[in-house]
């Protein structure tokens, strides 16, 4: 499995702290010793990702072997890690490198399977050109070959044919929010939904019906929002990527309507760089103009007239950090930026803009101005990284010769909180509240600026992030824990969205019910109900989690962990049934037997760890251990009658194990060729190579799924797609 680029936001750098989360055996039969290569074999020069192991395979069409000469260090038996295995731990990767693979899938008529392999005589120069040998077919993964024999009930590989799936997807429900590290990004609109995002989907949240829409135009992450002074369109602006075929994908601003979810314009295309930070609609002249800030070094602040997608004008802001940017409700030529020890206030003038810095003067310059506001009046009401709230007002003197615009200057100090003044919300009625970092408080502010009112976020649900105004007394919050929650000062808060705070690693659906569980890099443990699409319980472990799988009888669920950890706990109460450990590596895959008595456990020490199972998956007893892998697990499925398992691992190996007679590896892959598997999640094997793009480089596709019926595969990507593709899939589209 291979991370993207994990996207850092400037928030962590303010935060006044993380809050803490709430809420070697012997194997009873050795495998037998790998076969030495046959003197006659005529091995390919060795691949730089292996440079101890061989692959030997015989001509014609007599079944290829392999033959294993990899040292193993260590009572463990693992092996010695790879330039490739060593880079693959680095997942935090936007751009691949290009690609020196290629897809290649010939079969030889009957006539010509006892020849030698047909070799391309085409100039090789950084691709692999072969062919069809015999009664298998071999691909290239990185200059790699692999084999895959081809099933006894295929007469002619010719005749083939893979086409597109009669399903389409529709996304139904997106759990989750992203407010760890965003704000100023949760609002209810006149429709009565609450709008939001996570990933790259915006989310329209209608809380009383239940239901959602989404906006799904954008083509990566979304970072910031802005609501146009008609509460009906929207804009959204997103951060770099890259497509399947590694062309990048530029930032920019979406604007969009709410009720139709259409695109209306798409700015900035060619202006951005890395992703955009902060923007804001314009506000005197009926919201014709859009500021946007970038995320840059510069931190390009940039003027647009959105419906002509005309950019106006252009500025560096400043090296440090930029948190916010707003126009003035009733100067149509003043904006305001903040950030890091700054704010500026901008004139705009045609095609110009000149900055004027404000000035602290005799107050404490806090570390960071964090979000701002405008009275009534025309006074700027900022709040910082100090608990303070400062009033600006614009200076009725005039300036002196040769020194500028008129400056805003502070008029008036108030400590507000305990901690950082993360957001400010202006109230219909002319008050105001506010949102506090470490004291977890909201406060009501009368028209005078004195507090009124104040509740406290309770801290399971982390700091507060953004706050927006509700329906009638009521105020909608989002947290540093990915909660929105809506509340009164009276009756508290109840939670409308939730998900986790950390990558998501491990997903596993219930094997009759409506339900699937989740684990995660938060250490959370979830289970979701997808017909309410509410949260049946959550329960927080020792480890991160990485891979979970369901017994068949839908009472236990298995959570292998980043430290070759394992727990089951009780689907129904959430209690832990048992808790093992296997080895102390990254656990990749964990895969139930189809009645239930095996557990197959992958890991990233290159074995697959199994035990038999009783008492309906509340007893485990270790039965053996899968050894020859030369690379970490990656994917592993069982065949029906519990007899077999294929697996696939880090270098592109398709393996098959025999496990009744001591979990030996099957040297002889071609007897393997007719077995059936009762689930289909390996991403390599004969059924499913055509998925693979041509020039993949084996990192693409991180994960797979067959449906039940057997006609449809599913696929998730590295590049936030997820594709559908006809079962059997073996041939390259």
């Amino acid at each position: 499995d291979v991370e993207k680029k994990k996207d850092k936001h400037p928030l962590e750098e303010i935060k006044e702290k993380e809050e803490p989360p709430q809420a070697n055996d012997k194997p009873p039969s050795t495998p037998s010793t790998p076969q030495a290569p046959s003197p006659s074999s005529q091995p390919p020069s060795p691949h730089p990702l292996q440079a101890q192991r061989a692959i030997h395979e015989s001509k014609g069409s007599s079944p290829a072997k392999r033959g294993h000469s990899a040292k193993r260090g260590g009572g463990m038996e693992r092996s010695q890690s790879t330039t490739w295995e060593s880079g693959e731990e680095n997942r935090n990767k936007l751009v691949k490198a290009a690609s020196t693979s290629k897809l290649l899938a010939k079969v030889v008529k009957s006539a010509e399977k006892h020849r030698d392999p047909v070799i391309s005589q085409a100039k090789m120069s950084t691709r692999e050109k072969n062919s069809q040998e015999g009664d298998y077919i071999k691909m290239f993964m990185r200059g790699r070959p692999i084999t895959m024999f081809i099933p006894s009930d295929i007469e002619n590989y010719d005749d083939v044919r893979t086409e597109l799936p009669p399903e389409k997807l529709k996304l139904e429900w997106v759990y989750g929010y992203r407010g760890r590290d965003c704000r100023a990004n949760v609002y209810l609109l006149p429709t009565g939904e609450i709008v939001y995002f996570i990933a790259s989907v915006v989310v329209l949240f209608n809380y009383e019906e239940r239901t959602q829409r989404h906006f799904l135009g954008h083509t990566d992450c979304v970072k910031c929002l802005a609501v146009h002074p008609d509460k009906i369109r929207i804009a959204t602006g997103q951060i770099a990527g890259v497509d399947k075929d590694g062309r990048p994908l530029q930032p920019h601003v979406r604007v969009w309507d709410s009720v139709t979810l259409q695109t209306l314009q798409i700015v900035g295309l060619g202006t951005f760089e890395r992703g955009v930070g902060s923007l804001a609609f314009s506000k005197a002249d009926s919201g014709i103009h859009l500021s946007v800030v970038d995320d840059s070094n510069e931190h390009m602040l940039t003027v647009w007239d959105w419906q002509k997608k005309s950019k106006i004008a252009e500025i560096k802001t400043t090296n440090e950090v930029v948190l916010a940017v707003e126009f003035h409700p009733t100067d149509a030529n003043t904006i305001v930026t903040c950030g890091k020890s700054h704010i500026f206030f901008w004139t705009w003038n045609g095609n110009s803009l000149a900055r004027k810095q404000g000035i602290f003067g005799k107050y404490e310059k806090p570390k960071f101005v964090q979000c701002l506001a405008f009275l009534s009046n025309g006074d700027i009401l900022t709040g910082d990284s100090g608990g303070v709230l400062l009033i600006w007002t614009r200076s009725t003197a005039d300036p002196p010769p040769g020194k500028g615009l008129k400056a805003f200057q502070i008029s008036r100090q108030i400590k507000a909180h305990d901690g950082s003044v993360f957001t400010l919300c202006q109230l219909r009625n002319g008050t105001l509240l506010t949102g506090g970092g470490k004291d977890h408080k909201i406060i009501l502010w009368d028209h005078d600026l004195n507090p009124e009112r104040d509740i406290e976020v309770p801290d399971q649900y982390g700091t507060i992030r953004a706050v927006a105004e509700g329906k009638g007394e009521q105020f909608l919050v989002g947290t540093s824990r990915n909660f929105i929650l809506r509340g009164t000062f009276n009756d508290g808060f109840q939670v409308e969205v939730q998900g986790h705070t950390d990558e998501l690693w491990g997903l596993a659906s219930h094997p009759f019910k409506d339900l699937f569980l989740t684990c995660a890099q938060d250490r959370q443990v979830c289970l979701w109900n997808s017909v309410d699409h509410s949260l049946e319980w959550t329960r927080l472990l020792d480890e991160h989690g990485h891979c979970a799988d369901f017994h068949p009888s839908g009472a236990v669920v298995a959570i292998g962990t980043h430290s070759g950890k394992w727990y089951v706990l009780d689907a129904e109460t959430r209690d832990l049934v048992a808790i093992h450990t296997d080895g102390n590596e990254q656990l990749s895959v964990m895969r139930y037997a189809v009645d239930g008595t095996l557990l197959a456990v992958g890991s990233h020490d290159n074995f697959i760890y199994l035990y038999t199972v009783s008492d309906n998956g509340r007893k485990y007893s270790r039965y053996g251990k899968c050894s020859g892998h030369s690379s970490y697990i990656t994917h592993l499925d069982w065949s029906p009658d519990n007899k077999f398992i294929m697996s696939n691992s880090g270098d592109y190996e398709i393996l098959y194990w025999d496990i009744p007679n001591g979990c030996k590896l099957i040297r002889n892959r071609s007897d393997c060729k007719d077995i059936d598997w009762a689930t289909y999640t390996c991403v390599l094997g004969f059924h499913v190579f055509g998925v693979w793009p041509e020039g993949s480089d084996g990192t693409d596709i991180n994960a797979l799924v067959r449906s039940h019926n057997r006609k449809v595969i599913a696929l998730a990507d590295d590049f936030c797609k997820v594709h559908l593709f006809q079962y059997p899939c073996s041939k390259a589209k």
